[in-house]
């Protein structure tokens, strides 16, 4: 057996394939016999769909009918992508996809039995048919999330924006969780631009961008809602709780160094906050939160002022 600190490559390239058998597909039956029947079945119902979750699910459930596997854990770091099936066990093997220079992401099969030499040729054959199904799965979320994101900050975008915090208000009310939103807005700008130029405009774009995602947790979402303003959704976080994450968004963004050339660009921001209320609609928790923002700004700036 490989080791298990290492993962085996494997890169599928025509004459591996041919190689595994896989351009000599026998009849399908109804439930599979043999390896080469199990290919079959599972090279077709990969490419049923374009979903990376569902592709791996069924893959997972399909293995099993010829070799015994506790737990699949997938990761691909570049689509920020991780899966994980089933229950860890003590043993694992695990290989590193590929095929023509292009890594497709890490597999690890898990049980609490160790894997025999003939159970690893028949999860490496088996890994055929998940090559094709996976490559399209990944191109297809790589074109949905550029859709999706602000290519100048690489957070989402005002049609991202509209899309979940709908989804997000229906799954607070649906949980009844509460959630929070933050508008956030660099002061003064077109100062930056003007001075400074638009090159390093777009530089303290993307560092309050980044400032932004370091204070987040993983479940929070940020959004360029337009220029130099962003908003922030904070699942299951209520007004306290809010206020706190706003202050110190407000706080990381002044300590930061910005610059452009060897000018130190002096920066703040100012934000608004609103908390979902009973039966709220998206227009009003969206406009609360503006309307908080203007306040912040009426106020003096580089201040968090919070929706009534």
């Amino acid at each position: 057996m490989k080791s298990p600190t290492q993962p085996q490559a494997i890169d599928f390239d025509s004459a591996k394939l041919q190689r595994l058998g896989f351009g000599q597909i026998p009849p399908l039956l109804p439930r599979p016999a043999s390896l080469a029947q199990l290919r079959q079945r599972m090279s077709q119902q990969l490419q049923t769909s374009l979903e990376p979750q569902r592709i791996l699910g069924l893959f997972f459930r399909e293995l099993q009918r010829l070799v015994p596997v506790d737990a699949l854990v997938y990761q691909h770091a570049a689509s920020d992508l991780r899966l994980e099936f089933g229950q860890r066990g003590h043993h694992l093997v695990s290989y590193s996809l590929s095929h023509e220079g292009q890594h497709l992401g890490d597999l690890v099969f898990r049980r609490n039995q160790r894997f025999s030499d003939h159970e690893q040729a028949q999860l490496e054959s088996l890994l055929s048919t998940l090559l094709f199904p996976i490559r399209n799965a990944l191109l297809y979320r790589a074109a949905t999330q550029r859709a999706l994101r602000d290519p100048l900050t690489g957070t989402g975008n005002r049609i991202a924006m509209e899309q979940t915090l709908q989804r997000e208000i229906d799954m607070s009310r649906r949980h009844r969780q509460p959630l929070s939103l933050l508008m956030l807005d660099i002061d003064h700008f077109k100062s930056v631009n003007d001075t400074h130029g638009h090159a390093a405009g777009d530089h303290v774009l993307r560092e309050v961008a980044a400032s932004i995602k370091q204070q987040l947790r993983n479940v929070d979402m940020v959004f360029r809602y337009g220029g130099e303003e962003f908003l922030i959704l904070l699942s299951n976080t209520g007004r306290e709780s809010a206020a706190l994450v706003g202050e110190r968004l407000r706080y990381a963004a002044q300590s930061n160094d910005y610059w452009a050339a060897n000018t130190r660009i002096e920066l703040t921001v100012s934000l608004g906050c609103s908390t979902l209320l009973p039966g709220e609609s998206a227009d009003s928790l969206l406009r609360r939160a503006d309307n908080a923002l203007y306040a912040a700004k009426r106020e003096g700036r580089n201040r968090l002022a919070m929706a009534g």
